[in-house]
């Protein structure tokens, strides 16, 4: 089953990506992103398109030009994620194929995120819009359109945020912190998806 859930790794070295992305995957998560600002990052989505590409989604964070699109491509990865709204970046992430997250936080931010083709859309910094800020969001937002709580959102509060209108998860450090070895990172996934799962029944 997957889980509408990104797995948001900062962090990470390209020596723990194929292990802490196998743990991912065993426990249920199956969207990964690699922030661009851990140390090199395109390697480690290499690393992990080998090991676990045909069974989950992989690609990178925290995105901000048209450069780094490509490089993201070019080590494999189909999800681009960036904390603010690029209308050129989002154009640029579909033109190769791939998933478009941008961060908005504003109306005016996310109906120029649609505009541009975005897949979904990542309501960032989670904590300072709060479930309200999302719940005033979603009343303008078209009903199809998905978004994700980053920031803020875990395991929790999960029910208030779905309640909201909250479609999905990024979970940063609640899932891993750099240096964590794989088995921490299956036991922490494996509460996460607990807590999930328990939160739509």
């Amino acid at each position: 089953m997957s889980r509408p859930i990104i797995a948001i790794l900062r962090g990470i070295s390209p020596s723990e990506a194929a292990a802490a992305a196998l743990s991912l995957v065993d426990a249920g998560i199956d969207r990964i992103e690699v922030p661009l600002n851990s140390p090199d990052p395109y390697e480690s989505i290499r690393e992990m398109v080998v090991a676990v590409g045909d069974r989950a989604l992989i690609g990178a964070g925290t995105v901000l030009t048209l450069e780094q699109v490509t490089q993201v491509s070019e080590a494999g990865g189909q999800l681009i994620v960036s904390p603010n709204c690029v209308p050129q970046v989002i154009r640029a992430t579909k033109a190769l194929g791939m998933q478009s997250w941008p961060g908005i936080f504003t109306p005016t931010e996310a109906f120029a995120a649609l505009d541009a083709g975005a897949d979904g859309l990542k309501l960032f910094p989670g904590n300072m819009a709060g479930p309200g800020g999302l719940k005033a969001l979603r009343a303008v937002l078209p009903k199809t359109t998905q978004v994700y709580a980053v920031g803020g959102a875990g395991p929790e509060n999960f029910g208030e945020w779905m309640a909201a209108g909250a479609d999905g998860f990024g979970i940063g450090t609640a899932l891993y912190t750099p240096g964590m070895d794989a088995a921490d990172v299956l036991a922490r996934a494996a509460r996460i998806v607990k807590a999930f799962d328990e939160a739509i029944r």
